[in-house]
């Protein structure tokens, strides 16, 4: 899957072909068509294999931060920044970067739903003990889904921000955009 991945950032979708792929990684067009069907379906299997790694590593990232002392908003922070700042810094070293990104919403927004719907329902559950734990109250009027799925949009957008900004400036700003959020959602 990592040369897989590394093919299309190499190479982009578009001028990508089976027999490419196959050589990208090494093994015969045969045995990777025994993988997948089609270019498309190698993109969106790279798509969940990657999404599945930047969510538990965001998740791991997170426990870290609340094992260390750290505060809810520390561990937002690096669960965010791992799980979408990792993606983003990692997509920037490509060329092609614009092309996946335009790529993956166009091709794959079914797996893309589907991960984010996985990510929102762990983060939610993850701010609901949080706010059991006294760490986090939320407001009455508001739910740990509800706050999961705003600051899952601010972390979309701040990665989708225009102009482009630095990757390099990805943590602050997340921060900076969470913090607000925390403060209009809690109670206190």
């Amino acid at each position: 899957m990592a040369r897989l991945r590394q093919a299309f950032f190499d190479f982009g979708y578009d001028e990508l072909t089976m027999v490419r792929l196959a050589e990208a990684c090494g093994v015969t067009r045969r045995t990777l068509y025994n993988h997948f069907s089609s270019k498309e379906e190698a993109f969106r299997g790279v798509l969940r294999w990657r999404h599945a790694i930047e969510i538990e590593a965001g998740f791991d990232a997170g426990q870290r931060v609340l094992e260390q002392g750290g505060s809810p908003l520390d561990a937002i922070v690096a669960i965010m920044d791992t799980r979408y700042g990792m993606a983003r810094r990692d997509l920037e070293k490509s060329p092609h970067a614009v092309e996946i990104n335009y790529t993956a919403f166009r091709r794959c927004r079914d797996v893309m739903i589907a991960s984010a719907v996985e990510y929102q329902d762990r983060l939610a559950a993850l701010l609901a003990e949080l706010n059991a734990r006294g760490l986090l109250r939320l407001r009455p009027d508001m739910t740990p889904s509800a706050l999961a799925q705003m600051l899952a949009d601010g972390a979309r957008g701040v990665n989708q921000s225009l102009p482009p900004q630095p990757e390099t400036g990805l943590p602050e700003r997340y921060r900076r955009m969470f913090a607000a959020i925390i403060a209009g959602c809690s109670d206190g």
